[in-house]
């Protein structure tokens, strides 16, 4: 009888799903510059997931200064054994360094080509330039991302600042940092708010 109880016990353990691990890929936005621990992107949509009911765990893999080749380089040491999906969030460093749109794309599509590699589903977070560089590289940059959603099959948030662009200049300061590049908190709530239900989704795909 309690040899029955035992494996009953563990038969019950057994069966217990396991959270998803989604490994965040990114640079300063999502590895949190500037913010006190628990206030940056990762904490913020971790917790955010864990009141939805989503049991995932998302780990940081955001490297401030990052490009989209660093994150390239360093796809394969993110992709451990234990992940089962990515978050890709890169760009935005290319545009401040004028990098050509075409060679961030070929550098996404390698991270991507890593995932597929080992089978982990992906949500590729679009950014968008601004138009210091004309017309066609803002063209060619945005359109990159959903151009590499169609051609990967990969889910697409395409505005990682969509939750901020209902903000109007004048009230900026209430959700950027001084720099007026990174989120404070508050941004990083609103763009959680945003960008959370394209997570859950991801994971429950990755189940």
């Amino acid at each position: 009888m309690l040899t029955f109880g035992l494996f009953t016990a563990l038969g019950a353990t057994s069966v217990v799903a396991e959270p998803v691990v989604i490994a965040a890929l990114g640079d300063s936005l999502t590895h949190g510059y500037g913010l006190p621990q628990g206030d940056g992107f990762v904490p913020q949509l971790s917790e955010w997931l864990a009141v939805e009911g989503v049991e995932a765990v998302v780990q940081n893999a955001g490297v401030s200064g990052d490009t989209t080749q660093g994150g390239l380089a360093r796809v394969g040491w993110t992709l451990g054994p234990d992940v089962d999906a990515m978050i890709v969030a890169l760009g935005g460093n290319d545009v401040l360094r004028g990098i050509d749109p075409s060679v961030s794309k070929a550098n996404l599509s390698g991270i991507l080509d890593a995932a597929e590699a080992a089978n982990v589903d992906v949500l590729l977070i679009g950014m968008t330039a601004p138009m210091n560089y004309g017309a066609d590289y803002k063209a060619a940059f945005d359109g990159m991302y959903g151009a590499l959603s169609e051609e990967y099959g990969v889910a697409l948030a395409p505005d990682f600042f969509e939750g901020l662009r209902d903000v109007a200049p004048e009230d900026l300061g209430a959700v950027m940092q001084a720099d007026g590049i990174h989120p404070n908190k508050e941004g990083v709530a609103r763009i959680v708010a945003v960008l959370g239900p394209y997570v859950a989704e991801l994971a429950e795909v990755a189940e």
